[in-house]
């Protein structure tokens, strides 16, 4: 018998709706067995092709017109309040309820995507991800989520013995706290620049050119007009001894950031770690002092030091977590 017939399972659409492109997909099936979705007809449109985003999804529903799709879930990278929904940098606005009735959807739930990449955290597969710190994962604790890319995302996975909820934060803009000599010299700097120096002024893709900047100011040298691409190759190629300090202080300082959110979510059910940064630097990430900044919490070091860090680098995260809304709240 196959997985389709063994088990009724309503499709769920589920999209990833981000500045340049527009995913969409539909679920077809939960493979209990693997604690996996099965994602089919999976489609990628330049979102600047459309005027909106009803006018992406009635292009990707037209390529599956035998299909009709009763409950959706779409991830956004942007804000949700009231109902509204805004993509900054597409200028798309819309109405969820407005949406809802428009597709003819029965259920219809809109997340940003951290909120996504925290409900796809129980669903993710070990064998394509990164164990940058061993643990103990408790199956039924919280689940803590961030990372750093064009801002600095974070979420929780809320886990009680008779539901799961996700806990949205605004984690980036938490202040950023000096663990050493080095953290704090840096911090003075940043603080000329920056009236606030938040976890997001230093790790987010703008940030890594604010540290670069303090970093020169540190070692006395003379900054370069350099952008996070440039500084990130001329650390790699050994031309630039700041560039290359400035990474190996990303790193480091990360997982004292990360240590803390642990704390703050309670995540002895794991943290990971995702966005668009550190998997492009794996190899200097485990070489890094992540791990042992991560665990040094005073007395709380026995409590970070069971809790187990995952690089997340496997791709269709805010599908698998668009399909986990929806399938946990039936």
């Amino acid at each position: 018998m196959s997985l389709h017939a063994s088990t009724k399972f309503d499709p769920i659409l589920v999209a990833d709706v981000g500045g340049t492109n527009a995913r969409f997909a539909l679920i077809t099936a939960f493979d209990e067995a693997k604690n996996q979705f099965i994602i089919e007809h999976n489609n990628t449109f330049p979102s600047a092709d459309f005027g909106s985003l009803e006018n992406a999804l009635e292009r990707y529903l037209s390529t599956i017109s035998h299909i009709k799709p009763k409950r959706a879930c779409l991830a956004v990278a942007g804000p949700i309040k009231a109902g509204q929904v805004h993509l900054t940098n597409l200028g798309w606005h819309f109405s969820v309820n407005e949406f809802k009735q428009h597709f003819n959807l029965e259920k219809l739930d809109v997340i940003n995507d951290f909120a996504a990449f925290a409900y796809a955290s129980p669903y993710l597969d070990p064998l394509q991800n990164v164990t940058v710190k061993s643990g103990q994962a408790d199956e039924n604790a919280n689940i803590g989520v961030m990372g750093p890319g064009t801002g600095f995302g974070a979420a929780c996975l809320v886990r009680t013995a008779h539901s799961t909820s996700v806990l949205s934060s605004e984690g980036g803009h938490i202040s950023l706290a000096a663990v050493n000599e080095l953290d704090t010299a840096l911090i003075t700097e940043l603080r000329k620049e920056h009236q606030h120096v938040s976890v997001e002024t230093v790790f987010s893709g703008p940030g890594i050119t604010h540290l670069y900047k303090a970093m020169a100011a540190v070692k006395g040298v003379t900054a370069r007009n350099l952008d996070a691409a440039q500084i990130s190759s001329l650390a790699n190629s050994g031309e630039c001894e700041v560039c290359d300090a400035t990474l190996n202080q990303f790193c480091d300082w990360i997982g004292s950031v990360a240590g803390d959110l642990a704390l703050a979510y309670g995540a002895l059910g794991g943290l990971f770690i995702g966005g668009g940064i550190l998997p492009r630097m794996q190899s200097r990430l485990l070489e890094s002092r992540f791990v042992e900044r991560f665990s040094q919490k005073g007395i709380m070091s026995q409590y970070t030091g069971q809790i187990p860090v995952t690089l997340v680098t496997q791709d269709n995260i805010p599908l698998i977590g668009a399909a986990a809304c929806l399938h946990n709240s039936k």
